[in-house]
């Protein structure tokens, strides 16, 4: 059940009472759509019919069952409607909201800056033909990712001399979580690999580029 739905059936009776009441009065201001408020209504009416009837001494199991059931449907259909309808309607405002009773979610795309910094690098060689590439961003407490990024970009080749300049580096991946781990063949075993690295947001902005490092193939 979702968390702005009371979970107390007393409260529920009233928070559904609301919810169709403000949306059938507000049906044409924010552009909703009328059958299903009457649909929810009339689930609602048959709802608090064995709601009130479960509240007397002359109720049975199964009048305790069907209330149960058709609560849950209830509660179905009103999420979908809350969900499909009023959430991110353009049309309403946060007031409205509030009156319906349901969370004001901020709409606004969080900003993704481009990263500023070049990423933390630690190889490690855990097994033949292996390459473990450790991330995080400079002093972190932990490997991984720093805030808004996406994850690391790696270019790297295999040479016999440095790189003049990153272009040099022939080959790129990509790793969202730390490690990155890169495999080689048998006989490019004891051969310099060349990396460079930077963070790239997740707006796909992108920070500077490391210095280039090199590791040996183990």
């Amino acid at each position: 059940m979702p968390s702005f739905i009371p979970t107390k059936e007393a409260e529920f009776v009233s928070w559904s009472a609301n919810l169709i009441d403000v949306s059938k009065a507000n049906t044409t201001g924010w552009d909703l759509p009328a059958a299903q408020i009457t649909e929810l209504e009339t689930l609602h009416g048959e709802f608090i019919a064995l709601y009130e009837k479960c509240q007397t001494a002359a109720y049975t199991k199964l009048d305790m069952q069907a209330k149960n059931e058709k609560k849950a449907l209830l509660i179905k259909k009103e999420e979908v409607f809350v969900r499909n309808n009023l959430q991110n309607n353009d049309k309403m405002t946060d007031n409205g909201r509030t009156a319906l009773r349901i969370p004001i979610y901020d709409r606004k795309p969080t900003p993704h800056p481009a990263p500023e910094t070049t990423p933390e690098i630690e190889i490690a060689t855990p097994l033949p033909r292996i390459l473990r590439v450790k991330f995080r961003a400079v002093n972190a407490a932990r490997w991984g990712k720093p805030p808004y990024v996406h994850g690391l970009e790696c270019l790297w080749s295999i040479a016999d001399t440095p790189p003049a300049k990153i272009g040099d580096l022939l080959h790129s991946t990509f790793a969202t979580r730390s490690p990155l781990e890169l495999g080689f063949d048998e006989d490019q075993r004891g051969k310099r690999v060349y990396f460079a690295v930077r963070w790239e947001s997740g707006t796909v902005k992108k920070g500077p580029w490391s210095d280039i490092f090199s590791a040996i193939v183990p």
